[in-house]
């Protein structure tokens, strides 16, 4: 047989017992596309009958293919039969396969293609590793960056993450001849050798390539609590490894990611462990980590992980476990806090340990009933139908309930429609928690139906007068068993269920399942099963399904759109109909929102009606609503005489030929826009026509400036005909509000600060940055402005108003009350800007509105180089700015703290900035618009007025 192309080691450890793991790995090599791969399968002498019985079979089914080799001398160690592997290997390249790992059926192909192209020593790409019960696999959220392309490596360093992770603990292959020779060989002491073989490779070959494909996929999840010795020890070799070649920077880094990748979720994983195991781990952790987690890479960490770190380091098996629930149930209290003589929080009152600092988590802003508290179940016996529960409730020590509080259990039906309540029978208050006890006779209490409701989840509920805090159950997973039933007594009889099984769920929290224990229970449970599973159960199940697809067919879009086509644009206009959008349905806003209310003083003869997303709040009393793409707004789209919105109603829709559609903008353009966009620019041409089709739908396009002709006119092809030199009927408040702030002055302000509990003694800051994602569902995202740093600087001086783009949702951390505001759900956007006395953008157009006012603004933008190399842009923002344009939070915080003086050299500036984007903004913009676009229904007012 000729020499393979590759050479595929599989290998199984002298204690598996894993024959079908092996089975898997070795088939995953004979079904690759690239037909020259031998697998080469490597057993200890004294391995599983089982598993060295699999492998003569598939050696003897595939004898050409399949190499069967038994280490001699007798190897203790997977890396010792890895080795055996290598000196037999006789491919071109070689590659390794742990136990169960299977290869994609084009990865060899894959590799071999990248290798010969570049001529790569070292070939990689991406493998996904089992998680949870091993039912899944997911991919480590950082090999999107390390295999965002195909690329060719000069050298490891290139690409930090093949260091700084263990990238290469799988899922790639090494030229044989570099190899041999390098003399690489795997350290037959390391338990986890595959963590150190794969960096030490990458250090000492040439060139790398890797491949953006999946290579390897069952990776089993590193046994971090009993190997967590020989976890420590690999990751101790490879920071060696980078410290030799004087990368102190890369073993920085790495020193974090194990943080990252091992520890933190060996904290998590507590729960799941029995109490002994916890122990053991708690124990091994004190003589392993402690020269293993340096002070400044456990700083970076996120304030409970590090804080479950620590413990673990410590030792302290029962605090890693509290930590462990508050990572598994975010913005949990788990843990005393003490606030320390520097004003600090800390975790369980340990002071002077920056570790145990959870300052920025926000709990001390909290009151008793606003908090998560951790209710911890500590005992649950049972004894006949009378069960005996003991807990205790974290308090922190700024807040709880006072002297003489109730408590009782609640045990609600999973689905949430019944409860069942027993009373609490001791309550005993200490300086950290509340202890309390029960015993409860849950045969009598608990009488469910028995049909449907068989799981019921506990959480217990404390009341302070008209303040309660209601927490959940938390048990280990280990606190009940089998052994903890009780009898049940249904209400359609024991036939139903007749036994209590407590169990504890995946979120850590007390649950009761009613099971059938007995015989009469278990064969009523069985006829059931076959009433509801033979012929012809399975036919009417299949019947309604049939029948909710024709039902969710009647809703879905595309019938919809063509009923509309169809049938809709053949009905007769209804003269004076108007249907409003604002920001596609989200809000009753903006220039839409100006018209309408313009409409509405005139007392003009128009029916208005509006659209809305998902919920009707926030708009006026009395106002005809419809929810967007419902029969019935389709319904007023095809009789409306206008349409007026400022964002686009649906590209899918056809205006109908007698309709008028005034489309208002939203903001004048800094970022490249419509056709001027390289991502419209790269779509093909039925998209770019469907594009053009929408906007040939406007009759009316609103502009405030020359710089909207240049600019949106141009980049959607707008005719002149259409355009209409207005302004922008939602900046007409600005106008009146600088005008007032001249005349008057700033005080008293706008009723919207009384609404937002606005003290005067503030000044107000809106941070409205502009959208980053793209097409999609509306995510939640981390704000670039650390809006708990800014309350710590500036918390006595400004309030932070948070405005998000109303296609995003802010995540916002605790802070103090009333000094970071969330207005990201306020309708009008220009009620916050005539509130505001500071502005901070980026390069949302908020900012050519504000400068209408007149005060001070600040472009707070990180990334713009590289925002305006990726989007485009139509001028320099640096030069036009009008207000200083910073890139770091410092340099920001450093402007706010003396903002008068920052602000006095962009007087002159801001004033030319607002004539060059809103010269045609004059305060009168939705009496023109109104007085051009309805002129007919103005008309029939004013002769009518003159008949009277």
């Amino acid at each position: 047989m000729n020499a393979p192309d590759f050479s595929c080691v599989v290998t199984s450890a002298a204690d598996s017992t894993d024959a079908a793991a092996l089975r898997a790995s070795v088939e995953s090599v004979l079904d690759q596309s690239l037909r020259a791969v031998e697998a080469l399968v490597v057993l200890p002498t004294d391995g599983d009958a089982a598993v060295r019985a699999a492998a003569e079979s598939l050696a003897g089914l595939a004898p050409d293919r399949v190499r069967l080799l038994v280490a001699e001398p007798p190897a203790r160690s997977t890396a010792a039969l890895r080795n055996t592997g290598l000196d037999a290997a006789r491919g071109t390249y070689v590659l390794v396969l742990g136990g169960g790992e299977r290869l994609q059926q084009h990865a060899c192909r894959n590799l071999w293609e990248a290798g010969t192209r570049t001529r790569a020593d070292l070939v990689a790409g991406c493998w996904s590793r089992l998680t949870g019960d091993g039912a899944k696999e997911q991919e480590p959220a950082w090999q999107n960056t390390l295999f965002a392309r195909s690329r060719t490596l000069a050298r490891f360093t290139d690409a930090p993450e093949l260091s700084v992770h263990d990238a290469l603990g799988t899922g790639f292959c090494l030229r044989r001849e570099a190899l041999e020779r390098h003399g690489l060989r795997y350290d037959e002491d390391l338990t986890h050798s595959e963590i150190m073989f794969g960096p030490l490779a990458a250090a000492v070959v040439g060139r790398i390539a890797l491949v953006r494909r999946r290579i390897v996929s069952g990776q089993a999840v590193p046994d971090r609590g009993p190997g967590l010795a020989g976890l420590v020890e690999a990751h101790r070799r490879v920071c060696h490894v980078l410290v030799a070649q004087g990368l102190t920077d890369l073993c920085e880094q790495r020193e974090r990611a194990f943080l990252t990748d091992h520890l933190v979720p060996l904290v998590r994983s507590f729960p799941e462990l029995p109490a002994a195991e916890r122990e053991r781990i708690a124990r091994r952790a004190v003589r392993v980590l402690p020269e293993c987690v340096p002070e400044p890479a456990l700083l970076t960490l996120a304030p409970v992980e590090r804080v479950g770190v620590r413990l673990l380091e410590r030792g302290d098996a029962d605090g890693t476990l509290a930590a462990a629930y508050a990572l598994r149930r975010r913005g949990t209290v788990a843990a005393p806090l003490t606030t320390g003589d520097d004003g600090r929080v800390y975790w369980q009152g340990e002071e002077q340990d920056p570790a145990l600092d959870v300052t920025e988590l926000g709990h001390q802003h909290r009151t008793f009933g606003e908090l998560k508290l951790m209710n911890r179940l500590t005992r649950y016996e049972a004894g006949g139908g009378r069960v005996l529960l003991e807990g205790r409730l974290v308090l922190p020590a700024h807040t709880g309930p006072g002297d003489s509080p109730s408590a009782r259990l609640e045990f609600r039906v999973r689905d949430g429609s019944r409860t069942f309540v027993l009373p609490v029978d001791e309550l005993r208050r200490d300086a950290t928690g509340i202890s309390w006890r029960t015993r409860a006779d849950l045969t009598r209490v608990l009488r469910p139906l028995g049909a449907r409701d068989t799981v019921w989840d506990a959480r217990m509920v404390l009341e302070d007068g008209p303040v309660r805090s209601v927490s959940d159950l938390f048990a280990a997973h280990d606190l009940v068993g089998p052994a903890d039933r009780s009898p049940a007594r249904p209400r359609l009889g024991r036939a139903a269920g007749d036994t209590w099984q407590p169990y504890v769920t995946l979120r850590d929290h007390l649950a009761l399942r009613l099971e059938a224990r007995r015989r009469p229970a278990r064969t009523v449970r069985r006829l059931v099963h076959y009433a509801t599973h033979f012929r012809p159960a399975r036919r009417v199940r299949q019947l309604a399904r049939a029948l909710g697809r024709r039902r969710d067919r009647l809703h879905a879009r595309g019938l919809k759109v063509s009923v509309y086509h169809s049938w809709f644009l053949r009905l007769p206009v209804r003269k004076g109909s108007v249907v409003f959008e604002s920001h596609m349905g989200t809000c009753y806003g903006d220039s839409p929102r100006a018209i309408h209310e313009e409409v509405r003083g005139r007392g003009l003869p128009l029916r208005c009606v509006w659209s809305y997303e998902s919920s009707p709040d926030g708009f006026p009393a009395g106002t005809r609503l419809v929810r967007r793409w419902s029969w019935r707004y389709l319904w007023e789209l095809a009789r409306a005489e206008y349409w007026v919105d400022n964002q686009g109603f649906p590209q899918s829709l056809s205006k109908p030929s007698r309709t008028t559609y005034l489309q208002t903008w939203h903001g004048s353009a800094y970022k490249r826009m419509g056709f001027d966009e390289t991502r419209v620019r790269l779509q093909n041409a039925p998209q770019r026509e469907r594009l053009q089709e929408a906007v040939h739908r406007f009759d009316h396009f609103l502009v405030r400036s020359e710089h909207d002709v240049r600019t949106l006119a141009r980049a959607y092809r707008l005719p002149e005909k259409a355009l209409l030199r207005t302004g922008y009927p939602r900046n007409d408040v600005l106008v009146a509000a600088r005008a007032r702030d001249e005349a008057e002055g700033r005080l008293p302000r706008p009723a919207l600060a009384g609404e937002l509990g606005l003290p005067d003694h503030r000044k107000v800051v809106l941070y409205a940055p502009t959208f980053r994602g793209g097409p999609g569902k509306r995510k939640r995202r981390r704000l670039l402005l650390d809006a708990a740093r800014f309350a710590e600087h500036f918390g006595d001086e400004y309030t932070l108003l948070v405005r998000a783009h109303y296609l995003e949702a802010a995540s916002l951390p605790v802070c103090p009350p009333g000094t970071v505001v969330d207005v990201s759900g306020h309708h009008d956007v220009s009620e916050l800007l005539a509130l505001a006395d500071v502005l901070v953008t980026d390069y949302s157009s908020i900012m050519f509105d504000y400068a209408l006012l007149d005060r001070p603004v600040v472009l707070f933008a990180p990334d713009l180089d590289a925002y305006a190399a990726e989007r485009g842009s139509y001028f320099d923002l640096r030069a036009k700015a009008p207000g200083p344009v910073v890139a770091t939070e410092d340099e920001l915080f450093r402007v706010l703290a003396r903002l008068k003086a920052a602000d006095t050299g962009f007087e002159t500036k801001r004033r030319a900035f607002a004539e060059e984007f809103g010269g045609y903004d004059r305060g009168d913009a939705a009496r023109a618009v109104v007085d051009t676009v309805f002129a007919r229904h103005v008309s029939d007012v004013r002769t009518g007025e003159a008949g009277r």
